[in-house]
């Protein structure tokens, strides 16, 4: 099947291109590039893409899957499904799933689920796309993400796994150091969300004015930043390559531009509501804004989007956590930690960075795509002729209303809910 976008808009961060252009694909790869392209066969699919955004694919780096144990939550078919309508072509679960992730056998399963489509789809879902995101798996650095035996990390890398971690604070620093100098000879991805939790106590918001305002338990800033200095500390000693995530605050900016530039081999992301909201946000008392890390406050935000801008913090992750309505439908404090997300970042994001040229248009782009991928030890093509059409195709126009209705997720767990929101993912090739 040959398609001919015309006209279309397209932003490549491998190229560094943001131009017009028409883009010819054919059966899954990008037959060309040009201004104006005109030699097509009569059986050619043509589509008028003026005022449309053409990138590569979206590439999520952690993201929650209900999918075993709670799919009243999220589907392995559900999760996908919305990965697929915000715009995603590859996306990575956490292994903190029931059971957890810590084994092959369980690894395999999740993948030959994948490939059956979920129930017999075929890869397939909707008009939306072509084929299902490609599925990464996080498998656990500990038993059960328990933090206290290591997994067998050998045959989970051989089982297929993209990277490890256990998506939860390690705070037994001996064995984090155990896991650097096992990992070394593996060459795998391996992430680390530093969090001290003594520090964070019974904590559900960042330390400040607003929380003091608000009533709800603080959160020192110190809780992350202690953490993140005790492992900045432990890669320059041992040298394996660490990722660090959820970067919530301005003073973690700092650590991590500074070890950088000394030339420790580290990357890091912040989670894409971080890059909007701050603690302001929080006076609402809406559920689906705890999250853990918390929202930072406006000092953290600028001092987030700047690094992202810059290049210290490598990606956006989105970090989709799902949750049933009865289990947010508690007061702040008690209600988890979590949002949804793979629908809603891209247009957000656009709509408030790129629309407002705090960003450009290629800044987020890279940071959503080709930096993620990088972090896992992967590229994504550039656009191009002869390379493989893995593609998201995005309308910053489109109004839609966010309802139970308009999302594939199964969980409803976001502030925007009810809200009119511009920008939609028209199609994804992958």
């Amino acid at each position: 099947m040959m398609e001919l976008l015309q006209k279309v808009r397209v932003i490549d961060p491998v190229s560094e291109i943001d131009e017009l252009f028409d883009v010819l694909i054919t059966d899954g790869y990008i037959k060309a590039v040009a201004s104006h392209i005109s030699d097509i066969s009569s059986d050619t699919k043509i589509r008028d893409c003026q005022g449309l955004v053409l990138g590569p694919g979206l590439v999520d780096l952690y993201s929650h899957s209900g999918e075993p144990g709670f799919e009243e939550r999220e589907t392995l078919s559900s999760f996908l499904q919305a990965a697929a309508a915000g715009g995603f072509t590859r996306v990575s679960i956490l292994p903190d799933t029931y059971p957890v992730i810590d084994n092959p056998a369980l690894v395999a399963q999740l993948q030959q689920k994948r490939r059956e489509g979920e129930g017999g789809q075929g890869g397939t879902f909707s008009p939306l796309s072509s084929r299902l995101p490609l599925l990464h798996i996080w498998g656990a650095i500990t038993l059960d993400v328990a933090g206290k035996q290591m997994t067998e990390l050998a045959d989970l890398a051989a089982a297929g796994v993209v990277g490890f971690t256990d998506g939860k604070p390690l705070e037994n620093l001996a064995l984090v150091r155990g896991v650097l100098e096992y990992l070394q000879p593996l060459g795998k991805p391996v992430a680390f969300w530093p969090s001290d939790r003594q520090l964070t106590a019974n904590g559900v918001m960042r330390e400040g004015s607003d929380a003091l305002r608000f009533g709800l338990p603080p959160i020192p800033a110190s809780a992350e930043t202690t953490a993140i200095a005790a492992m900045l500390e432990l890669v320059a000693a041992i040298g394996t390559p660490v990722h660090i995530m959820r970067v919530s605050t301005a003073r973690s900016v700092e650590l991590i531009a500074s070890a950088k530039a000394a030339g420790l081999p580290i990357t890091a992301s912040t989670t894409w509501m971080h890059l909007l909201l701050d603690t302001k946000a929080v006076k609402s008392y809406h559920t689906s804004l705890h999250l853990d890390p918390p929202l930072g406050n406006s000092r953290d935000l600028v001092a987030l989007r700047a690094g992202v801008r810059a290049g210290v913090i490598d990606a956006i992750a989105i970090d989709h956590t799902p949750y049933s309505y009865e289990e947010k439908v508690q007061a702040f404090a008690e209600a988890p930690a979590g949002a949804i997300g793979l629908e809603l970042a891209l247009p957000l994001l656009w709509q408030y960075l790129v629309e407002t040229e705090e960003f450009t248009a290629l800044e987020l782009w890279r940071a959503l795509s080709a930096s993620p991928a990088e972090c896992l030890g992967q590229k994504v093509s550039a656009i191009l002729p002869h390379q493989p059409a893995e593609l998201t195709l995005f309308n910053p126009q489109q109004t839609w209303k966010v309802e139970r209705k308009s999302l594939y997720t199964l969980s409803q767990n976001t502030p925007w809910l009810g809200q009119q929101l511009k920008g939609r993912v028209v199609q994804t090739w992958c």
